[in-house]
């Protein structure tokens, strides 16, 4: 149907018509210029008959008719003012003001639109509920943890910190260690490398001989009796833990007597020779000789087994307390289904690194637990971890754990158990805890063991390569990581995945 077309043009009055006239004449045009335009207009639709009557506006579009219609400046209400910590309740990433500016800088807040830094002893004491340096990061495989905490790790190293990664089962710590200055010792058969975890490390100066040979000794004990402990796959008897003192306190002896080192393979001789533990047990009740056996083939797995040849000599190498970053490379070992060699290997070469991180003047230095899910199911190597969670802040560490899921936390045993204990002590102890994508099966365990809110863990199930929810002592940040395009060369750990 054609359109209507409507137009007015100016009227012509004449110069000697009444004063009327011309009135009544510019009138007239004025309305018949109104009429052209409503006429040129495009039809308005009719849309009432399709809303319901009850969602109809109560008033036009112009607003509430009438003088309480509050146009005008009229009506004027007080100002409600409150704080930021009573507006965050509506949401909790709108009104975080950061962590400030100190720090190892990580990438770009999300929500907050700036810079995100992160240091854990600057932090500490300034933040209500910062009681801890550590820290835990969760994430599935290819969301990019691992580049986070070698980030982290780099950019430590310009403010002032030391980095010891005491197990890298895969090798990635290697070219990190290099370009850095750093150093990487490799394990695994047919390696030249040798490591005595009987190794004694230097006296701390406010420490006495007297109490320092105490505490020596009980590292060593407890060292041995994770060993055995791994191997045997049970907890010691009485007996057992005596064969051990005894054994240990006599290869001590010997050694302090030749001027030499104690060694696995020596403590291994002495439980495999029952009249030595029987005279060095005197004349208390009972023979040793029987009880010792275990733990005598136990231990002969370090020096005759699948781990000969690395913690059954003097070390190799001695340890620098002015290098930037040393990692142990174990990724010669654990390759089968078995990993009970890469943990004692984990147990033997973490001991030989506490004799730096024993030292309480060394400086402030984070310690690196890559691929931590494989730790969960050997109670030796939590209790070990949770010594040295328990003192960072005497030490002035911070500790680093890094996993695939939550639920690899339980793992470590049946609840109640003593190593589903240790394990969720470990996160308890974990001020900061970093969180990457996870599966949609694993929000419930991740929610339940980190207490997230709603809005956390949907956005958790929803995190893009690179994007973490960071929790720093119950404020939650999610942060978008920054890597320089020197820094994604070097922590490229999908290059085997390329063409």
């Amino acid at each position: 149907m054609p359109r209507t077309r409507a137009s007015a043009s100016p009227l012509f009055v004449p110069r000697k018509a009444p004063r009327a006239g011309r009135k009544a004449a510019r009138a007239g045009f004025a309305e018949a210029r109104r009429q052209a335009r409503i006429a040129g207009a495009p039809p308005k639709r009719r849309t009432e008959g399709a809303f319901d009557p009850e969602l109809r506006p109560t008033y036009p579009p112009s607003g509430r008719p009438g003088p309480s219609s509050a146009r005008g400046s009229k009506l004027g209400l007080p100002a409600h003012r409150m704080t930021t910590a009573t507006a965050s309740g509506a949401y909790p990433f709108v009104a975080e003001g950061g962590l400030g500016a100190d720090g190892v800088f990580i990438g770009r807040d999300v929500h907050a639109e700036a810079a995100f830094c992160f240091d854990p002893f600057s932090l500490y004491g300034r933040i209500e509920g910062f009681t801890n340096p550590n820290a835990v990061l969760a994430g599935i495989i290819g969301m990019g943890k691992s580049a986070l905490a070698k980030s982290i790790a780099t950019r430590s190293i310009a403010h002032g910190y030391r980095i010891y990664v005491p197990s890298d089962p895969k090798g990635e710590w290697t070219a990190v260690a290099q370009a850095l200055g750093g150093h990487t010792i490799a394990l695994g058969p047919g390696l030249p490398g040798r490591l005595n975890p009987l190794d004694a490390p230097a006296r701390p100066a406010s420490v006495s001989e007297d109490d320092w040979a105490t505490e020596l000794r009980k590292r060593r004990l407890l060292l041995l009796a994770g060993l055995a402990r791994t191997v045997l796959k049970r907890d010691l008897q009485p007996m057992e833990h005596t064969a051990l003192d005894l054994a240990l306190d006599l290869v001590v002896t010997e050694a302090d007597a030749s001027g030499t080192v104690p060694l696995l393979g020596d403590i291994a001789h002495v439980l495999g020779s029952p009249e030595r533990l029987d005279r060095a047990l005197g004349n208390q009740t009972g023979h040793l000789g029987s009880a010792a056996q275990d733990l005598a083939h136990a231990l002969r797995r370090l020096v005759h087994g699948d781990l000969s040849g690395m913690f059954d000599a003097p070390s190799t190498v001695e340890f620098d307390p002015t290098t930037p970053m040393l990692s142990i490379d174990l990724s010669r070992l654990g390759g089968g289904g078995d990993d009970t060699a890469l943990v004692l290997a984990m147990t033997c070469a973490s001991a030989w690194m506490e004799s730096a991180l024993a030292d309480p003047d060394g400086g402030r230095r984070w310690v690196i637990y890559d691929e931590a899910w494989r730790l969960m199911r050997h109670v030796g190597l939590l209790e070990r971890m949770q010594s040295q969670w328990k003192l960072s802040r005497g030490l002035g560490i911070a500790n680093l754990m890094i996993i695939h899921r939550l639920s690899d936390l339980l793992s470590a045993g049946d609840a109640g158990s003593r190593g589903r204990v240790l394990a969720e002590g470990l996160l308890a102890d974990c001020s900061t805890r970093i969180i990457y994508r996870q599966e949609p099966d694993q929000l419930t365990t991740a929610a339940s063991l980190l207490g997230l809110t709603g809005v956390e863990t949907q956005a958790v199930s929803a995190l893009t390569k690179g994007r973490g929810l960071w929790k720093v002592a119950g404020r939650s940040f999610i942060t978008q990581h920054v890597l320089h395009p020197a820094e994604r060369k070097l922590f490229d750990t999908d290059a085997r995945m390329a063409a």
